[in-house]
């Protein structure tokens, strides 16, 4: 696979950003956890029932009513409350009916005994996971306002019990008030910072898919450059060749090129499943190599060819002369099968910085406006990965230039 084609990441680094992003992917939200809060409510709920079972200043058939209104105040959370906290809709009809239910059977089991208040510990944080913003605070209001009218119509009291029973429940408002819709505010933000990683997750997933579908489709193209650079050039010099014996009479000398030709065929294609380097460059320089094909290009076509180097010849990275010996192999094919020549040069020049591969015909050139197929098309895709240039001078009658500089 190409080296600049990014693949999936393992599942390990996922997960890490994901809890870097402060969620595992394992663990539930926290604040979709009841759990502790049904404790809340059960606990509070039964040190009321018991508190008011258990006090002896209220006679008891009111006790009973007290007890019948909480256990009214349980059913509705188990029918109403839980599901509309569940459903995580602020401000929703479940929600509303069940603090309608709660202000029925609640308000007045406050009233008649005040030991059912302890009810607030678990109503109060239920109050802002239904309501949103002004209703929230509104329901704290009312929900504190029958503890105080229960205490202020005692007889008898005395200044420092309203002022101790003032600042108390004040305190206790604003405590609900103040961190209420703070937490309420976490809950949101949180809730939007899971969409966000729900949506990093699945977007790291379809990144990762997209670039194994990119790689894979660089691979089949870097193969469909091999194929085409290697087993078809081959394969149209061998029919060539057959074709050039049946139309001589002494067929000898182009059957054994034919041959010889077919066999580094099946070294190219062997070295190419198993993903070695071009069998032209093993052993060899890469000016070795175009002096090969040159002298190939003069045995089958009768061409003449000059093979030139300037400057001081030097060891490339393996990639560039593949791509420079894969321009040189399309273009003197080009030249066999099209350009009906009788002169090719082909000339390397190294310098400091790059190296140019220039090959140059009088053939009867073409227009490279309108030409069509994969080996122009190939060989410039190669030489752009690579960071360089490629160059095509031609008109008809005039021969071809073409010129690769990496």
């Amino acid at each position: 696979m190409p080296d600049n084609v990014q693949m999936e990441e393992p599942a390990g680094r996922m997960n890490d950003s994901v809890a870097f992003l402060g969620r595992r992917p394992e663990q539930g939200d926290a604040w979709r956890s009841f759990r502790g809060w049904e404790t809340l409510f059960g606990l509070s709920w039964l040190v009321s029932v018991v508190f008011v079972i258990a006090g002896d200043t209220h006679a008891l058939h009111i006790r009973a009513i007290v007890v019948a209104l909480l256990v009214l105040c349980a059913a509705g959370y188990l029918l109403l409350g839980r599901p509309a906290i569940r459903e995580d809709d602020d401000d929703s009809h479940r929600a509303v009916w069940y603090f309608g239910l709660i202000l029925v059977a609640f308000v007045p089991a406050a009233l008649l005994v005040p030991a059912a208040c302890f009810c607030l510990f678990a109503l109060g944080p239920q109050v802002f996971m239904l309501f949103s913003g002004r209703r929230a605070v509104a329901a704290t209001l009312l929900l504190n306002l029958a503890p105080a009218m229960r205490f202020l119509t005692e007889p008898g009291l005395s200044l420092d019990q309203i002022l101790l029973f003032a600042g108390s429940t004040l305190i206790a408002i604003t405590f609900a008030l103040v961190f209420g819709p703070w937490i309420s505010r976490i809950i949101h933000q949180s809730a939007d910072r899971a969409c966000l990683i729900e949506e990093l997750e699945a977007s790291r997933a379809e990144v990762a898919r997209l670039s194994a579908e990119s790689g894979a489709l660089a691979e089949r193209e870097r193969l469909a450059g091999e194929i085409h650079d290697t087993l078809a050039q081959g394969f149209t010099s061998i029919i060539m060749l057959i074709q050039a014996a049946q139309a001589q009479p002494d067929s000898a000398r182009h059957l054994d090129l034919a041959i010889q030709t077919a066999r580094e065929n099946l070294a190219e294609a062997r070295a190419l499943v198993a993903a070695l380097g071009p069998v032209p460059l093993d052993g060899s320089t890469l000016d070795d190599a175009l002096r090969r094909l040159s002298v190939r290009l003069c045995e089958e076509g009768g061409v003449t060819v000059a093979c030139t180097i300037d400057g001081e010849s030097r060891p490339l990275p393996p990639s560039t002369e593949v791509v420079l010996l894969r321009s040189a192999q399309e273009a003197l094919a080009n030249v066999r099968r099209h350009a009906a020549a009788s002169s090719v040069r082909v000339r390397v020049r190294y310098c400091p910085d790059d190296v140019t591969l220039l090959v140059e015909d009088d053939g009867t050139g073409f227009d490279p406006g309108r030409a069509s197929g994969y080996g122009l098309r190939g060989m410039r895709a190669r030489i752009e990965q690579q960071g360089g240039t490629l160059t095509v001078t031609s008109s008809p009658g005039l021969g071809t230039s073409l010129q690769v500089t990496i």
